[in-house]
């Protein structure tokens, strides 16, 4: 670990210093964004998924196979990591509670650790089959798991005493990212169906199942709570955008291919997705049925999750080097020692 410190601690300091540092950066007025830094994590361990930002910790968690690697989220340092998962993806913190948590895909459980020593406090059994994305709901109180696997559901926790207090069957066929209005509802992206279905937070019943055609595979979504729109990022080069109150599709603009990302960005009005094909999508909400591309930034292929830094308005992507994939089909392996969080930013 410290040879890998020294060896990049030049490329970090100069990214810093074109960056004219992290801490006093600013949203760039006509929508220019750059590829930052790279802050190199390394490792055997195939597979990544989700991160998450501590913007007033100033960390960053970053999923990787079976663990949690936690770096500095200014300068790449790592601080530590969180053990002893199988199959991490999605990483939520509810700063309130001193707590973090991760959704398992390998055993279907949740993994509670505390938020300012990364210790573990307890395993929570059992989700629906291959939980995957995890999101605090501050409204209902409520942590929400959605499970993409065949039982199509959502995994209801009370985080005030980590219990499951409800499984809410959605009938999804591959359920994606869940996003919340802050007014009692909360939307999921259905990958296998391209629907979003919309629930509500604190009966947990079912309101409605809203088509995205001709959006296709939706994976990455975010949500504008003040114009109540709802952005779902789709595999075919669409953004979705929805009025969230009645699931119209008001906008189609296009998106780079793949993305399994999106973020709304509240002080610039500005959507982001990270796209697999290894770009970064920039879009600027003119209005709330208007959205223009700013800019296509080029990232690196793989780069397909993001977040982001709401103090600096950095964007945060993982992403590792690929072999050739199998001749008889099937996914291209992980290179050992090639992944890394990637940093681009105004």
């Amino acid at each position: 670990m410290q040879h890998h410190r020294l060896l990049w601690a030049t490329v970090i300091a100069i990214g810093a210093l074109q960056a004219g540092g992290a801490q006093s950066a600013t949203p760039a007025a006509a929508g220019s964004y750059r590829m930052i830094a790279q802050y190199p994590i390394g490792g055997n361990d195939a597979g990544y998924d989700y991160l998450r930002v501590d913007a007033a910790t100033r960390r960053v968690f970053v999923a990787h196979a079976n663990r949690v690697e936690v770096l500095n989220v200014d300068t790449g340092q790592k601080l530590g990591e969180i053990t002893g998962m199988h199959g991490v993806h999605g990483i939520e913190l509810i700063p309130e509670l001193g707590k973090g948590y991760t959704s398992n895909g390998l055993d279907r459980t949740v993994t509670v650790f505390d938020r300012n020593t990364l210790q573990i406090r307890k395993l929570i059994r059992y989700t629906g089959v291959k939980p995957d994305a995890i999101q605090y709901d501050p409204d209902s109180r409520r942590l929400f798991v959605v499970n993409g696997g065949a039982s199509g559901d959502v995994t209801v926790i009370d985080p005030s005493n980590d219990a499951i207090v409800d499984t809410l069957d959605l009938g999804g066929s591959k359920l994606e990212q869940i996003g919340f209005d802050g007014r009692g509802r909360a939307f999921v992206n259905d990958e296998g169906k391209s629907v979003i279905h919309a629930f509500d937070t604190h009966s947990l019943k079912s309101l409605a199942t809203w088509s995205l055609s001709p959006c296709e595979e939706p994976t990455g979504m975010a949500v504008d709570r003040a114009h109540h729109r709802v952005f779902a990022a789709c595999g075919n080069e669409k953004l979705a955008v929805l009025d969230s109150d009645d699931g119209r599709v008001v906008a189609m603009p296009t998106i780079g291919r793949d993305p399994d990302g999106a973020v709304f960005d509240l002080r610039t009005q500005r959507i982001f997705t990270s796209n697999k094909e290894g770009t970064l999508s920039v879009l600027q909400e003119v209005s709330p049925d208007r959205y223009e591309t700013l800019q296509t930034l080029t990232t690196q292929p793989g780069a397909r999750t993001l977040a982001m830094d709401e103090n600096t308005g950095r964007i945060f992507m993982p992403t590792a080097r690929t072999a050739a994939a199998p001749a008889g089909g099937g996914a291209a392996p992980i290179l050992p020692q090639t992944f890394t969080l990637l940093v681009a930013g105004p």
